[in-house]
């Protein structure tokens, strides 16, 4: 089956399909609820989602801190999903829209079993580890290659 990764807005009626996503692989085996938490930046975010068969299988959240940094947020792929590959494209299909949008910086919050996928996507770890959603995370960075 082909992936595709194209990108939406909280208009498209593929957004419903990505909160669900986000909050089943995201927030509910930690025992939160998206529906309880101020949802107001995806609008200004650049969603990102994956499909096979016109069905949402992954997603991935940009949300501009600066002119150059921008912010890699609610990556999620539904279990089933995992380990084909689909998170790597995600997170290339962003860093090139970050790019040609003019973005020099990718910062992300990486849950700590998530950083060895992300140090092997070229991002270097920058903080120590903190907690958000009562879980332990890492700050990483990535620049891009401009040019």
């Amino acid at each position: 089956m082909a992936i595709t990764i194209r990108i939406i807005n909280i208009g498209d009626k593929a957004y419903a399909e990505v909160f669900a996503l986000r909050d089943e692989i995201l927030r509910k085996p930690i025992g939160l609820s998206l529906k309880d938490e101020d949802l107001s930046d995806d609008a200004k975010d650049i969603i990102l989602v994956a499909e096979e068969n016109t069905a949402i299988i992954g997603c991935v959240m940009l949300h501009p801190i600066s002119n150059e940094i921008i912010k890699l947020r609610q990556m999620a792929v539904y279990e089933a999903q995992q380990g084909k590959g689909i998170g790597r494209l995600l997170v290339e299909h962003a860093e090139e829209t970050a790019g040609i949008r003019g973005f020099h910086t990718i910062v992300l919050h990486a849950r700590v079993h998530a950083v060895g996928f992300y140090e092997r996507m070229g991002y270097a770890v920058t903080s120590s580890v903190f907690t958000e959603v009562g879980i332990p995370h890492q700050i990483m960075k990535k620049n891009l290659s401009i040019g």
